[in-house]
């Protein structure tokens, strides 16, 4: 029988590569974004591609009791998810206190509480079956405090943590928790958060959306905890330890600032 995987913000970059990765390998897939015209011709290239089933899911995940909602609808299909892919999340650039509330509540509904809802949903089937994996998209933002995207740094720090925790909780019993930490990523993710003039990414040659999810469907069939892309990026998060965190804070700002 054919192991089915949940990707959530699967309709474009790594979680739309992660989707192709998936299904290449004969998975069938759930597949949950905002964009119904996205998903449903990927469920269409998916499907004709690779012979895998598709159920396609349309939900706005920044919404509170969106994560419920998907986890009803794959238990009414009788869906059982082996995989759950919290790929879902977004950034946004510029100071706090200028940053509408509205854009900090969906960030954090969406980076931590969905994240963490699905999770708590989906758990307990693999740990009954004694086998799953869970993949959650944190960020190399998760090693240090993020001034100019204060927030974002935050929630990604949230999700290294609770994804680290919990991978040692569920030792032994044939479950792996992955974070998965991204540097900047040629993946739309700096055009939302409006960072496309941040000393961050402009001029540099960024890693693609593919190749991130090929070291990341790598690093969870691995059953890795922490899973940082990059050998320059797994440099710089470890060098964070060696330096005054207020050094490390300020340092931070300058490459953020546009």
């Amino acid at each position: 029988m054919k192991r089915t995987a949940l990707i959530t913000g699967a309709s474009s970059g790594i979680g739309l590569e992660l989707s192709r990765i998936f299904a290449s390998t004969g998975h069938n897939l759930v597949l949950v974004a905002r964009n119904q015209e996205a998903l449903g011709q990927l469920k269409l290239e998916l499907e004709q591609k690779h012979r895998v089933e598709v159920l396609i899911i349309i939900k706005d995940l920044s919404v509170y009791g969106s994560a419920a909602e998907v986890h009803d609808i794959v238990v009414k299909a009788g869906v059982q998810v082996d995989y759950l892919i919290n790929n879902a999340g977004f950034g946004s650039f510029g100071p706090f206190d200028e940053t509408s509330w509205k854009t900090v509540d969906q960030m954090v509904l969406l980076n931590i509480h969905t994240l963490t809802q699905l999770t708590h949903l989906f758990l307990p089937g693999m740990i009954s079956r004694k086998h799953g994996r869970v993949l959650q998209l944190a960020s190399t933002a998760s090693f240090q405090p993020g001034p100019l995207m204060a927030v974002y740094f935050a929630t990604k720090a949230f999700v290294l943590h609770f994804s680290e925790a919990l991978d040692e909780e569920l030792r032994g019993k044939g479950v792996t928790v992955t974070a998965l930490c991204p540097g900047p990523t040629e993946s739309g993710f700096q055009a939302v958060a409006d960072i496309l003039d941040s000393k961050l990414v402009k001029g540099r040659k960024l890693p693609s959306s593919k190749e991130v999810a090929e070291y990341g469907y790598k690093s969870l069939m691995q059953g890795k905890r922490i899973a940082i892309h990059g050998t320059m990026n797994r440099l710089l998060a470890f060098s964070t330890r060696l330096f005054p965190r207020r050094l490390v804070v300020t340092l931070t700002r300058k490459i953020q600032e546009k």
